[in-house]
């Protein structure tokens, strides 16, 4: 299985000659991204792509177009940036940055490279996007921000960041109840709760009810967004369901 970070094409490739049976669960936004570097690429343009070395999802991006991409890792890399042709360079960024920190390093690259094309839409993704801004909401009032997600969660790492940025005296990533440390609860009257875009409704439940235990049973939802986008099953999980329909309207 493709993860939603993404694959470079010759991982595709690699899977076909093995004759092997896949199913491309790339999010759809990520895909966006890849497309968007294989028709610059094509157009013959510098691609400086925002992102974190080794993250699945920029190993993926970078795969479309390697001769044509550089990476980009925070404002302090922009120094030592080069490009072919200054008028024929964009930026593009992995999905799950903090949409501060990206900005930052467009800020960087367009004083250095003034003739730099934005993507014709922001690649920063939105559940990522509403997280970040819910969690500076949240930090405003808690002493204390848990942020549940797996520690190679970019975007989860990047809340506890964003949380810090905004004031939260500590926050800290979980990936269960059991990994939450009772001292951070010393003095603390309110915590605030979020999540990595794709964690499990049950891992943040049981977080829910640890704290109940503890004495922190009074939830109230902070909404800042709402979500109705929805992205439907891999094209090979719907071939199958399709096929399993058949199947049974045939007996």
């Amino acid at each position: 299985m493709f993860s939603a970070h993404g694959v470079a094409p010759t991982v595709h490739a690699e899977a076909a000659e093995r004759r092997l049976a896949t199913i491309d669960a790339t999010c759809p936004l990520v895909t966006k991204v890849h497309k968007e570097a294989v028709r610059y690429a094509k157009e013959d343009y510098d691609i400086l792509l925002i992102g974190h070395e080794g993250h699945e999802e920029v190993i993926g991006t970078s795969g479309e177009a390697p001769d044509h991409i550089t990476l980009v890792d925070g404002p302090e890399d922009v120094a030592d940036v080069t490009v072919r042709d200054e008028s024929k360079v964009v930026w593009l960024s992995q999905t799950t940055l903090s949409v501060d920190e990206t900005m930052e390093t467009v800020d960087a690259l367009k004083k250095k490279f003034p003739q730099l094309l934005s993507p014709p839409s922001d690649d920063i993704c939105y559940a990522t996007q509403n997280r970040q801004i819910a969690v500076k909401k949240l930090a405003e009032d808690a002493e204390l921000v848990i942020v549940v997600g797996s520690k190679n969660s970019s975007n989860s790492i990047r809340m506890v960041e964003v949380a810090l940025d905004a004031g939260a005296p500590a926050a800290h990533l979980v990936d269960f109840a059991e990994e939450i440390d009772e001292a951070w609860l010393e003095g603390v009257t309110t915590v605030g709760l979020t999540s990595g875009a794709s964690v499990p409704d049950v891992l943040v439940d049981g977080v829910l009810e640890w704290l109940a235990q503890r004495g922190y049973g009074d939830v109230e939802t902070v909404k800042t967004a709402e979500e109705s986008i929805t992205f439907s099953l891999p094209k090979e999980l719907r071939r199958d369901l399709r096929a399993e329909a058949a199947a049974l309207s045939a007996q």
